[in-house]
């Protein structure tokens, strides 16, 4: 049943969204189907700005979030994977597959039962050398990972959607990382077991982004996030937006079902400029409009 609040909540967003030229915002008003005169003028001018600042390598800074978030801030605004100003991020992330420092490395008598080692698992990005730490670190969409090894498996699959969504799902390493996941998705059965529940979504999104090989693995993902949904329409030690952002990119339908049960908690956490917050402030505005329309069928 729809949500009485729904459309007042959608309206709150279309205004907090209507002065702003941001990537966000343009890509809000193509979700409401409310396009600004200037919004591709400004989508043009945005995309020339995310292509500069590059090093020879391709990569911003030499850093793997930066890299991985500009290619796919391009891929969302209509900028072709092959283009290449993108290539040359997503030629970079793919330098990060199998090196020191990717989740799984090594096996002890623990993580070999939790398939989390390099018996089970292969072809996942290492965002940092082996020796540095990455973690704390927060994903665009403001979900933070304060484990190290649970960052470096979230950037990780960050890395996965953007060679997944750049057309290169078929690629050797790709494909290993891909049936990695489709590994542990026989293994996720406790919400509060070895894997994190941030974890488990990160690893939905670019699996069901991936080819239909991968259907059954984003199936049980799916699933076992829908499962473990709260009466009050959270997640319990799961981020609410991290976890409606991997729902949508699947479609399943237990994914629609939980994403029209979380409408009440989105709304509730709605403030009086439409926006849920400081934290990731256009980004998480942008996935609740997203989850809202699609909980309405709109999207």
């Amino acid at each position: 049943m729809r949500h009485p609040n729904t459309d007042a909540a959608i309206a709150r967003l279309e205004a907090f969204f209507a002065p702003r030229r941001s990537r966000a915002a343009i890509l809000a008003r193509e979700a409401l189907g409310r396009p600004a005169p200037g919004d591709e003028a400004a989508r043009a001018a945005i995309i020339a700005s995310l292509q500069r600042g590059l090093r020879t390598d391709g990569s911003v800074g030499g850093a793997a979030l930066p890299t991985i978030w500009r290619a796919i801030e391009l891929m969302e605004l209509g900028h072709s994977g092959q283009e290449p100003g993108t290539a040359r991020f997503i030629t970079w992330t793919l330098g990060l597959a199998g090196q020191p420092g990717a989740f799984g490395e090594g096996c002890h008598p623990a993580r070999h039962e939790q398939k989390a080692c390099d018996h089970y698992l292969a072809g996942f990005f290492a965002p940092a050398p082996e020796t540095e730490r990455l973690a704390p670190i927060t994903l665009p969409c403001g979900k933070t990972f304060r484990a190290e090894a649970q960052a470096r498996f979230a950037v990780s699959c960050l890395a996965l959607r953007a060679v997944v969504m750049a057309g290169l799902a078929g690629k050797a390493s790709v494909k290993k990382h891909l049936m990695s996941l489709a590994v542990l998705a026989d293994v996720w059965d406790d919400w509060s077991g070895y894997y994190a529940p941030d974890l488990v979504i990160a690893a939905l999104h670019p699996l069901a982004l991936s080819p239909p090989v991968y259907r059954g693995a984003t199936l049980k993902t799916a699933r076992f996030i829908a499962e473990n949904q709260q009466d009050d329409g959270t997640w319990p030690n799961a981020d609410l937006f991290h976890a409606l952002h991997s729902l949508m990119a699947a479609g399943t339908p237990p994914a629609k079902k939980a994403i029209a049960r979380a409408v009440p908690a989105l709304i509730a956490m709605q403030r009086k400029d439409g926006a849920f917050g400081a934290t990731a402030q256009e980004e998480r505005a942008l996935i609740g409009l997203q989850a809202l329309l699609h909980s309405t069928g709109a999207n």
